[in-house]
């Protein structure tokens, strides 16, 4: 088939506007594709720039695929974190095991990138902020749709028109939730939490990571380099969301201490250094599953339709696959109704492959009885003696991306 990449002249697409709710990875990078193919592109973000750090992400499979159609693939190379080691300690601070990180998350040493998510989020912004309009500081108040478009209202008080809405708002969607409702239709808790945050790297650490176990907590210590910062993660098991503490992040720190108060390694430390933590980030861990991406004029693209939850490790690749295949295919077909169908069609099958990983990965690195946490050991007690996997798993590049022949 002909390059995908020089199909824009002649395009149905040209001229008709899109409004995409977020910047951060699936948004940019969605906008990137829209506007190759002659998409007029508006990008509406509630923060006030491009947030730049952030914890490590990771990009494999069929993603690479994606990023290296946009040439970005050399600038991910250069930031490339390079994880050299995963230490575990038990629940007194003993060494369990330390192995490559590859043979735990299902990467491929020298082919898988992982870097900070803002690295990613400002190459995709980069590649695009000539070509498209972005709208920082502002959000979605208000969408109607009509046979000829989506009238919008922002929250700081403009109306427009476009064409098509696309919502890449992330796990706890405003667009999602104005078009399909409350969240809880299509959250799927997995029954853990976690508070994520910065602290100073007094460990030692170097391009490594040390977590720390008992049964329903983890500790975990990253180092993506030599800088004088790590990020600190807080993980445990908790049987029901806790509702109360999502918009208070003085509850957030209680339940915390809480659920950790008592235990031993470096974790007395952490706690003090989340109280002062003026970055934390708290959330559930969850995936959401929808039984159908779009409706009239309005669709969704990564997490705000399939987050997989970061148990996977699969969040922002799925994000920047969707993105390709949800901008090729409006490009592709005779109206944005069948653009919409062919998206979910061809990308729904390799979302559940990928979401179904839970429970084959990063979940069983976090276990909720001794027995459980028993057996985790012994199973990477073997691991340390084993080389990194020369293949990653099939889930991550089960989908070849497709060249789109597009509509004249």
């Amino acid at each position: 088939m002909t390059r995908v990449d020089t199909l824009v002249n002649g395009s149905a697409a040209r001229g008709r506007t899109v409004l995409i709710s977020g910047a951060s990875i699936a948004g940019p990078a969605l906008a990137y594709w829209l506007n190759r193919y002659g998409f007029m592109v508006t990008v509406v973000e509630k923060a006030g720039t491009v947030r730049d750090g952030g914890y490590p992400i990771d990009v494999r499979g069929t993603a690479l695929d994606v990023v290296r159609r946009m040439g970005i693939l050399p600038r991910l190379r250069d930031a490339h974190i390079d994880l050299r080691r995963l230490t575990f300690l038990d629940e007194d601070g003993s060494e369990v095991a330390s192995v490559d990180p590859h043979a735990v998350t299902g990467g491929v040493a020298g082919r898988d990138l992982e870097v900070r998510r803002g690295a990613l989020a400002g190459a995709l912004h980069e590649a695009v902020r000539d070509d498209v309009e972005f709208l920082f500081d502002d959000s979605i108040d208000t969408l109607d749709q009509h046979r000829h478009g989506v009238d919008v209202t922002f929250r700081r008080g403009a109306s427009r028109t476009f064409d098509l809405v696309l919502g890449a708002d992330g796990l706890h969607s405003h667009t999602r939730a104005l078009l399909f409702g409350p969240e809880e239709r299509f959250h799927r808790y997995l029954g853990y939490c976690f508070a994520g945050f910065t602290l100073r790297n007094t460990f030692g650490l170097v391009r490594e990571t040390t977590m720390w176990n008992a049964p329903g907590r983890a500790a975990v210590l990253y180092a993506v380099g030599d800088d004088d910062d790590v990020h600190g993660f807080l993980n445990f098991a908790r049987t029901e969301p806790p509702f109360g503490a999502f918009r208070d992040p003085e509850a957030q720190r209680d339940l915390v201490a809480e659920v950790f108060d008592g235990a031993g390694w470096e974790v007395p430390g952490m706690l003090a250094a989340l109280r002062d933590a003026d970055d934390l980030f708290f959330d559930v861990v969850s995936q959401i599953r929808m039984p159908r991406w779009s409706s009239g004029r309005v669709a969704l693209v990564g997490d705000a339709a399939y987050a997989p939850s970061f148990l996977t490790g699969q969040g922002s690749s799925l994000a920047l696959v969707g993105a390709y295949m949800l901008a090729g295919s409006l490009a592709a077909e005779r109206d944005h109704a069948a653009g919409f169908a062919a998206y979910e069609r061809d990308t729904r099958a390799f979302v559940t492959l990928n979401q179904d990983q839970v429970g084959k990965g990063d979940a069983a690195l976090f276990p909720t009885t001794a027995r459980a946490l028993e057996q985790r050991n012994t199973m990477l007690r073997s691991l340390g003696s084993m080389p990194p996997p020369a293949e990653g798993r099939p889930a991550h590049e089960a989908l070849v991306l497709p060249e789109f022949r597009l509509r004249g």
